[in-house]
């Protein structure tokens, strides 16, 4: 969203470089050694697919980062607080009148959960050691009702859920690019309401974080 990227981008004095590609809107700029390109992709799994497939096919980035809000599943998390993605369920997705595979999983991989790059989490860590790792239940869908929430963290163990991780993950895995997401949570038990009075709050929390990581890749 337009606020998920006006939060990084305004946080520090950054030379942009505003580059216009199809429907996204690349924003190219250095910090530290590395040459970033930051896009807004848009809400939902396809839209972020299409961005994250845009900037590695065109621009041949070496590392992805997906930073963002999300919402909260269980009481582990508190609105504002910023967690590590160490594996993503597209919860959505189901083949299982088909082919039997159980709902959430692609045939081509061995588990339910997708699983960013191991060595980048670790590396985000040295910047926070405190910071938590988390299960991400990703679908096209902005979920407020707390029984679906419920359903979510019993099924899949996820304690967060939001609507582009696992678009982002599956473009990286097919491209064999490693990918980090980084998220912080923008409504819990107060759900829509929540969400729009907190979610510029939400987006501000993570932006140091990803800029001091993004300085040491």
């Amino acid at each position: 969203m337009q606020s998920e990227v006006e939060s990084f981008l305004s946080a520090k004095q950054l030379e942009v470089e505003h580059i216009k590609y199809g429907g996204f809107e690349v924003m190219k700029f250095n910090l530290g050694q590395n040459e970033v390109y930051c896009v807004r992709s848009g809400v939902g799994e396809i839209f972020a697919s299409a961005a994250t497939q845009m900037l590695i096919s065109v621009y041949g980035v070496d590392v992805i980062i997906n930073f963002g809000v999300c919402g909260a599943l269980t009481d582990n998390l508190e609105v504002g607080e910023v967690a590590l993605v160490e594996g993503v369920v597209h919860y959505d997705f189901d083949t299982s009148p088909v082919d039997g595979c159980e709902v959430g999983r692609y045939l081509q991989y061995p588990e339910v959960t997708l699983r960013p790059s191991k060595e980048l989490l670790q590396l985000a860590k040295t910047v926070n050691p405190d910071i938590q790792s988390v299960l991400c239940a990703s679908a096209d869908k902005f979920v407020a009702d707390e029984k679906i929430k419920e359903n979510l963290a019993k099924t899949y163990g996820a304690s967060v859920c939001e609507m582009e991780s696992a678009g982002v993950l599956l473009a990286c895995l097919n491209m064999n690019v490693p990918c980090l997401i980084v998220k912080a949570v923008s409504d819990g038990k107060g759900g829509v309401e929540e969400f729009r009075k907190m979610v510029s709050h939400a987006s501000c929390q993570y932006v140091e974080f990803v800029q001091n990581l993004s300085k040491i890749l």
